[in-house]
């Protein structure tokens, strides 16, 4: 699997500030102090420890050690961390009470046979946790057309990498395949329009399409040359000073018995 976002320091600045309240509001009503969580796909661990203050205990995992160096600091919490491919888990059936993935399912190769592995590891009466963007539905104002040029590069990039970007409309069908029963789904957003928010978000997206594994990655597909990913970049900065600036990003969310 292709990681298409890497780990450059404008992608951390992102994903470290995910918290179980801003990323997993819909799971925690359902976690007990008894329970066993397996996070898959850990990236920098915030999630994570909150999870550990929730939940009797937790094992992280992610698909190398590089990424998984970045959630060390939970080990200071009793989580347990792992490198392991979420195809293809190395633990018993039924080991968890909860199976649990953020953003994960758009990037990995076959996600229905990652659910399936999900689902195998998950307790009977057990859940089984999802999140994940839709990118195609994300929605932003003002609307220059250089951040069409980004969502239209951003998704041949990742479906290059054997990913769906689409996910969160797809994870419906996809838990269904695996098999899994009494499947809820919903959806949530996250927005930013304040000048600090856009400052943040975009500050952020313009630093990433210039400098991050993104970039990177498109230049060598050929599908943009530097100086398309430097226009790319101004048009965001340009974004953070529109005061009417507004940006959307629609989640979709399940939750399944295995």
């Amino acid at each position: 699997m292709v990681y298409t976002h890497g780990h450059h320091s404008s992608v951390l600045r992102s994903h470290s500030s995910r918290t179980a309240a801003n990323s997993a509001a819909y799971l925690l009503p359902h976690l007990r102090p008894e329970h066993s969580l397996l996070d898959v796909g850990c990236g920098p661990g915030t999630i994570t420890a909150d999870f550990a203050g929730l939940v009797g205990q937790v094992t992280a995992i992610e698909q190398n050690a590089e990424a998984l160096a970045l959630a060390e600091h939970t080990r200071d919490l009793g989580v347990r961390l792992e490198v392991a491919d979420v195809h293809r888990l190395p633990f018993p059936d039924d080991s968890f009470d909860v199976v649990h993935a953020h953003q994960v399912l758009q990037h990995v190769t076959d996600p229905v046979q990652a659910l399936r592995e999900m689902r195998r590891v998950c307790k009977p009466g057990g859940l089984i946790a999802a999140r994940d963007s839709d990118y195609p539905k994300m929605a932003w104002y003002p609307e220059p057309p250089e951040l069409d040029e980004w969502m239209s590069l951003y998704l041949r990039t990742a479906r290059h990498n054997g990913g769906e970007p689409a996910a969160g409309r797809y994870l419906k069908t996809w838990v269904q395949r695996a098999g899994c029963s009494e499947v809820g789904v919903g959806a949530s957003t996250w927005c930013w329009d304040s000048a600090e928010e856009r400052a943040w978000w975009g500050g952020m997206w313009a630093d990433r399409i210039l400098d991050s594994a993104i970039a990177r990655q498109a230049v060598d597909y050929g599908y943009a040359t530097p100086e398309d990913l430097a226009r790319i970049g101004q048009a965001w900065r340009d974004w953070i000073t529109a005061p009417d600036g507004w940006f959307a990003i629609l989640h979709g969310e399940l939750l399944a018995r295995p």
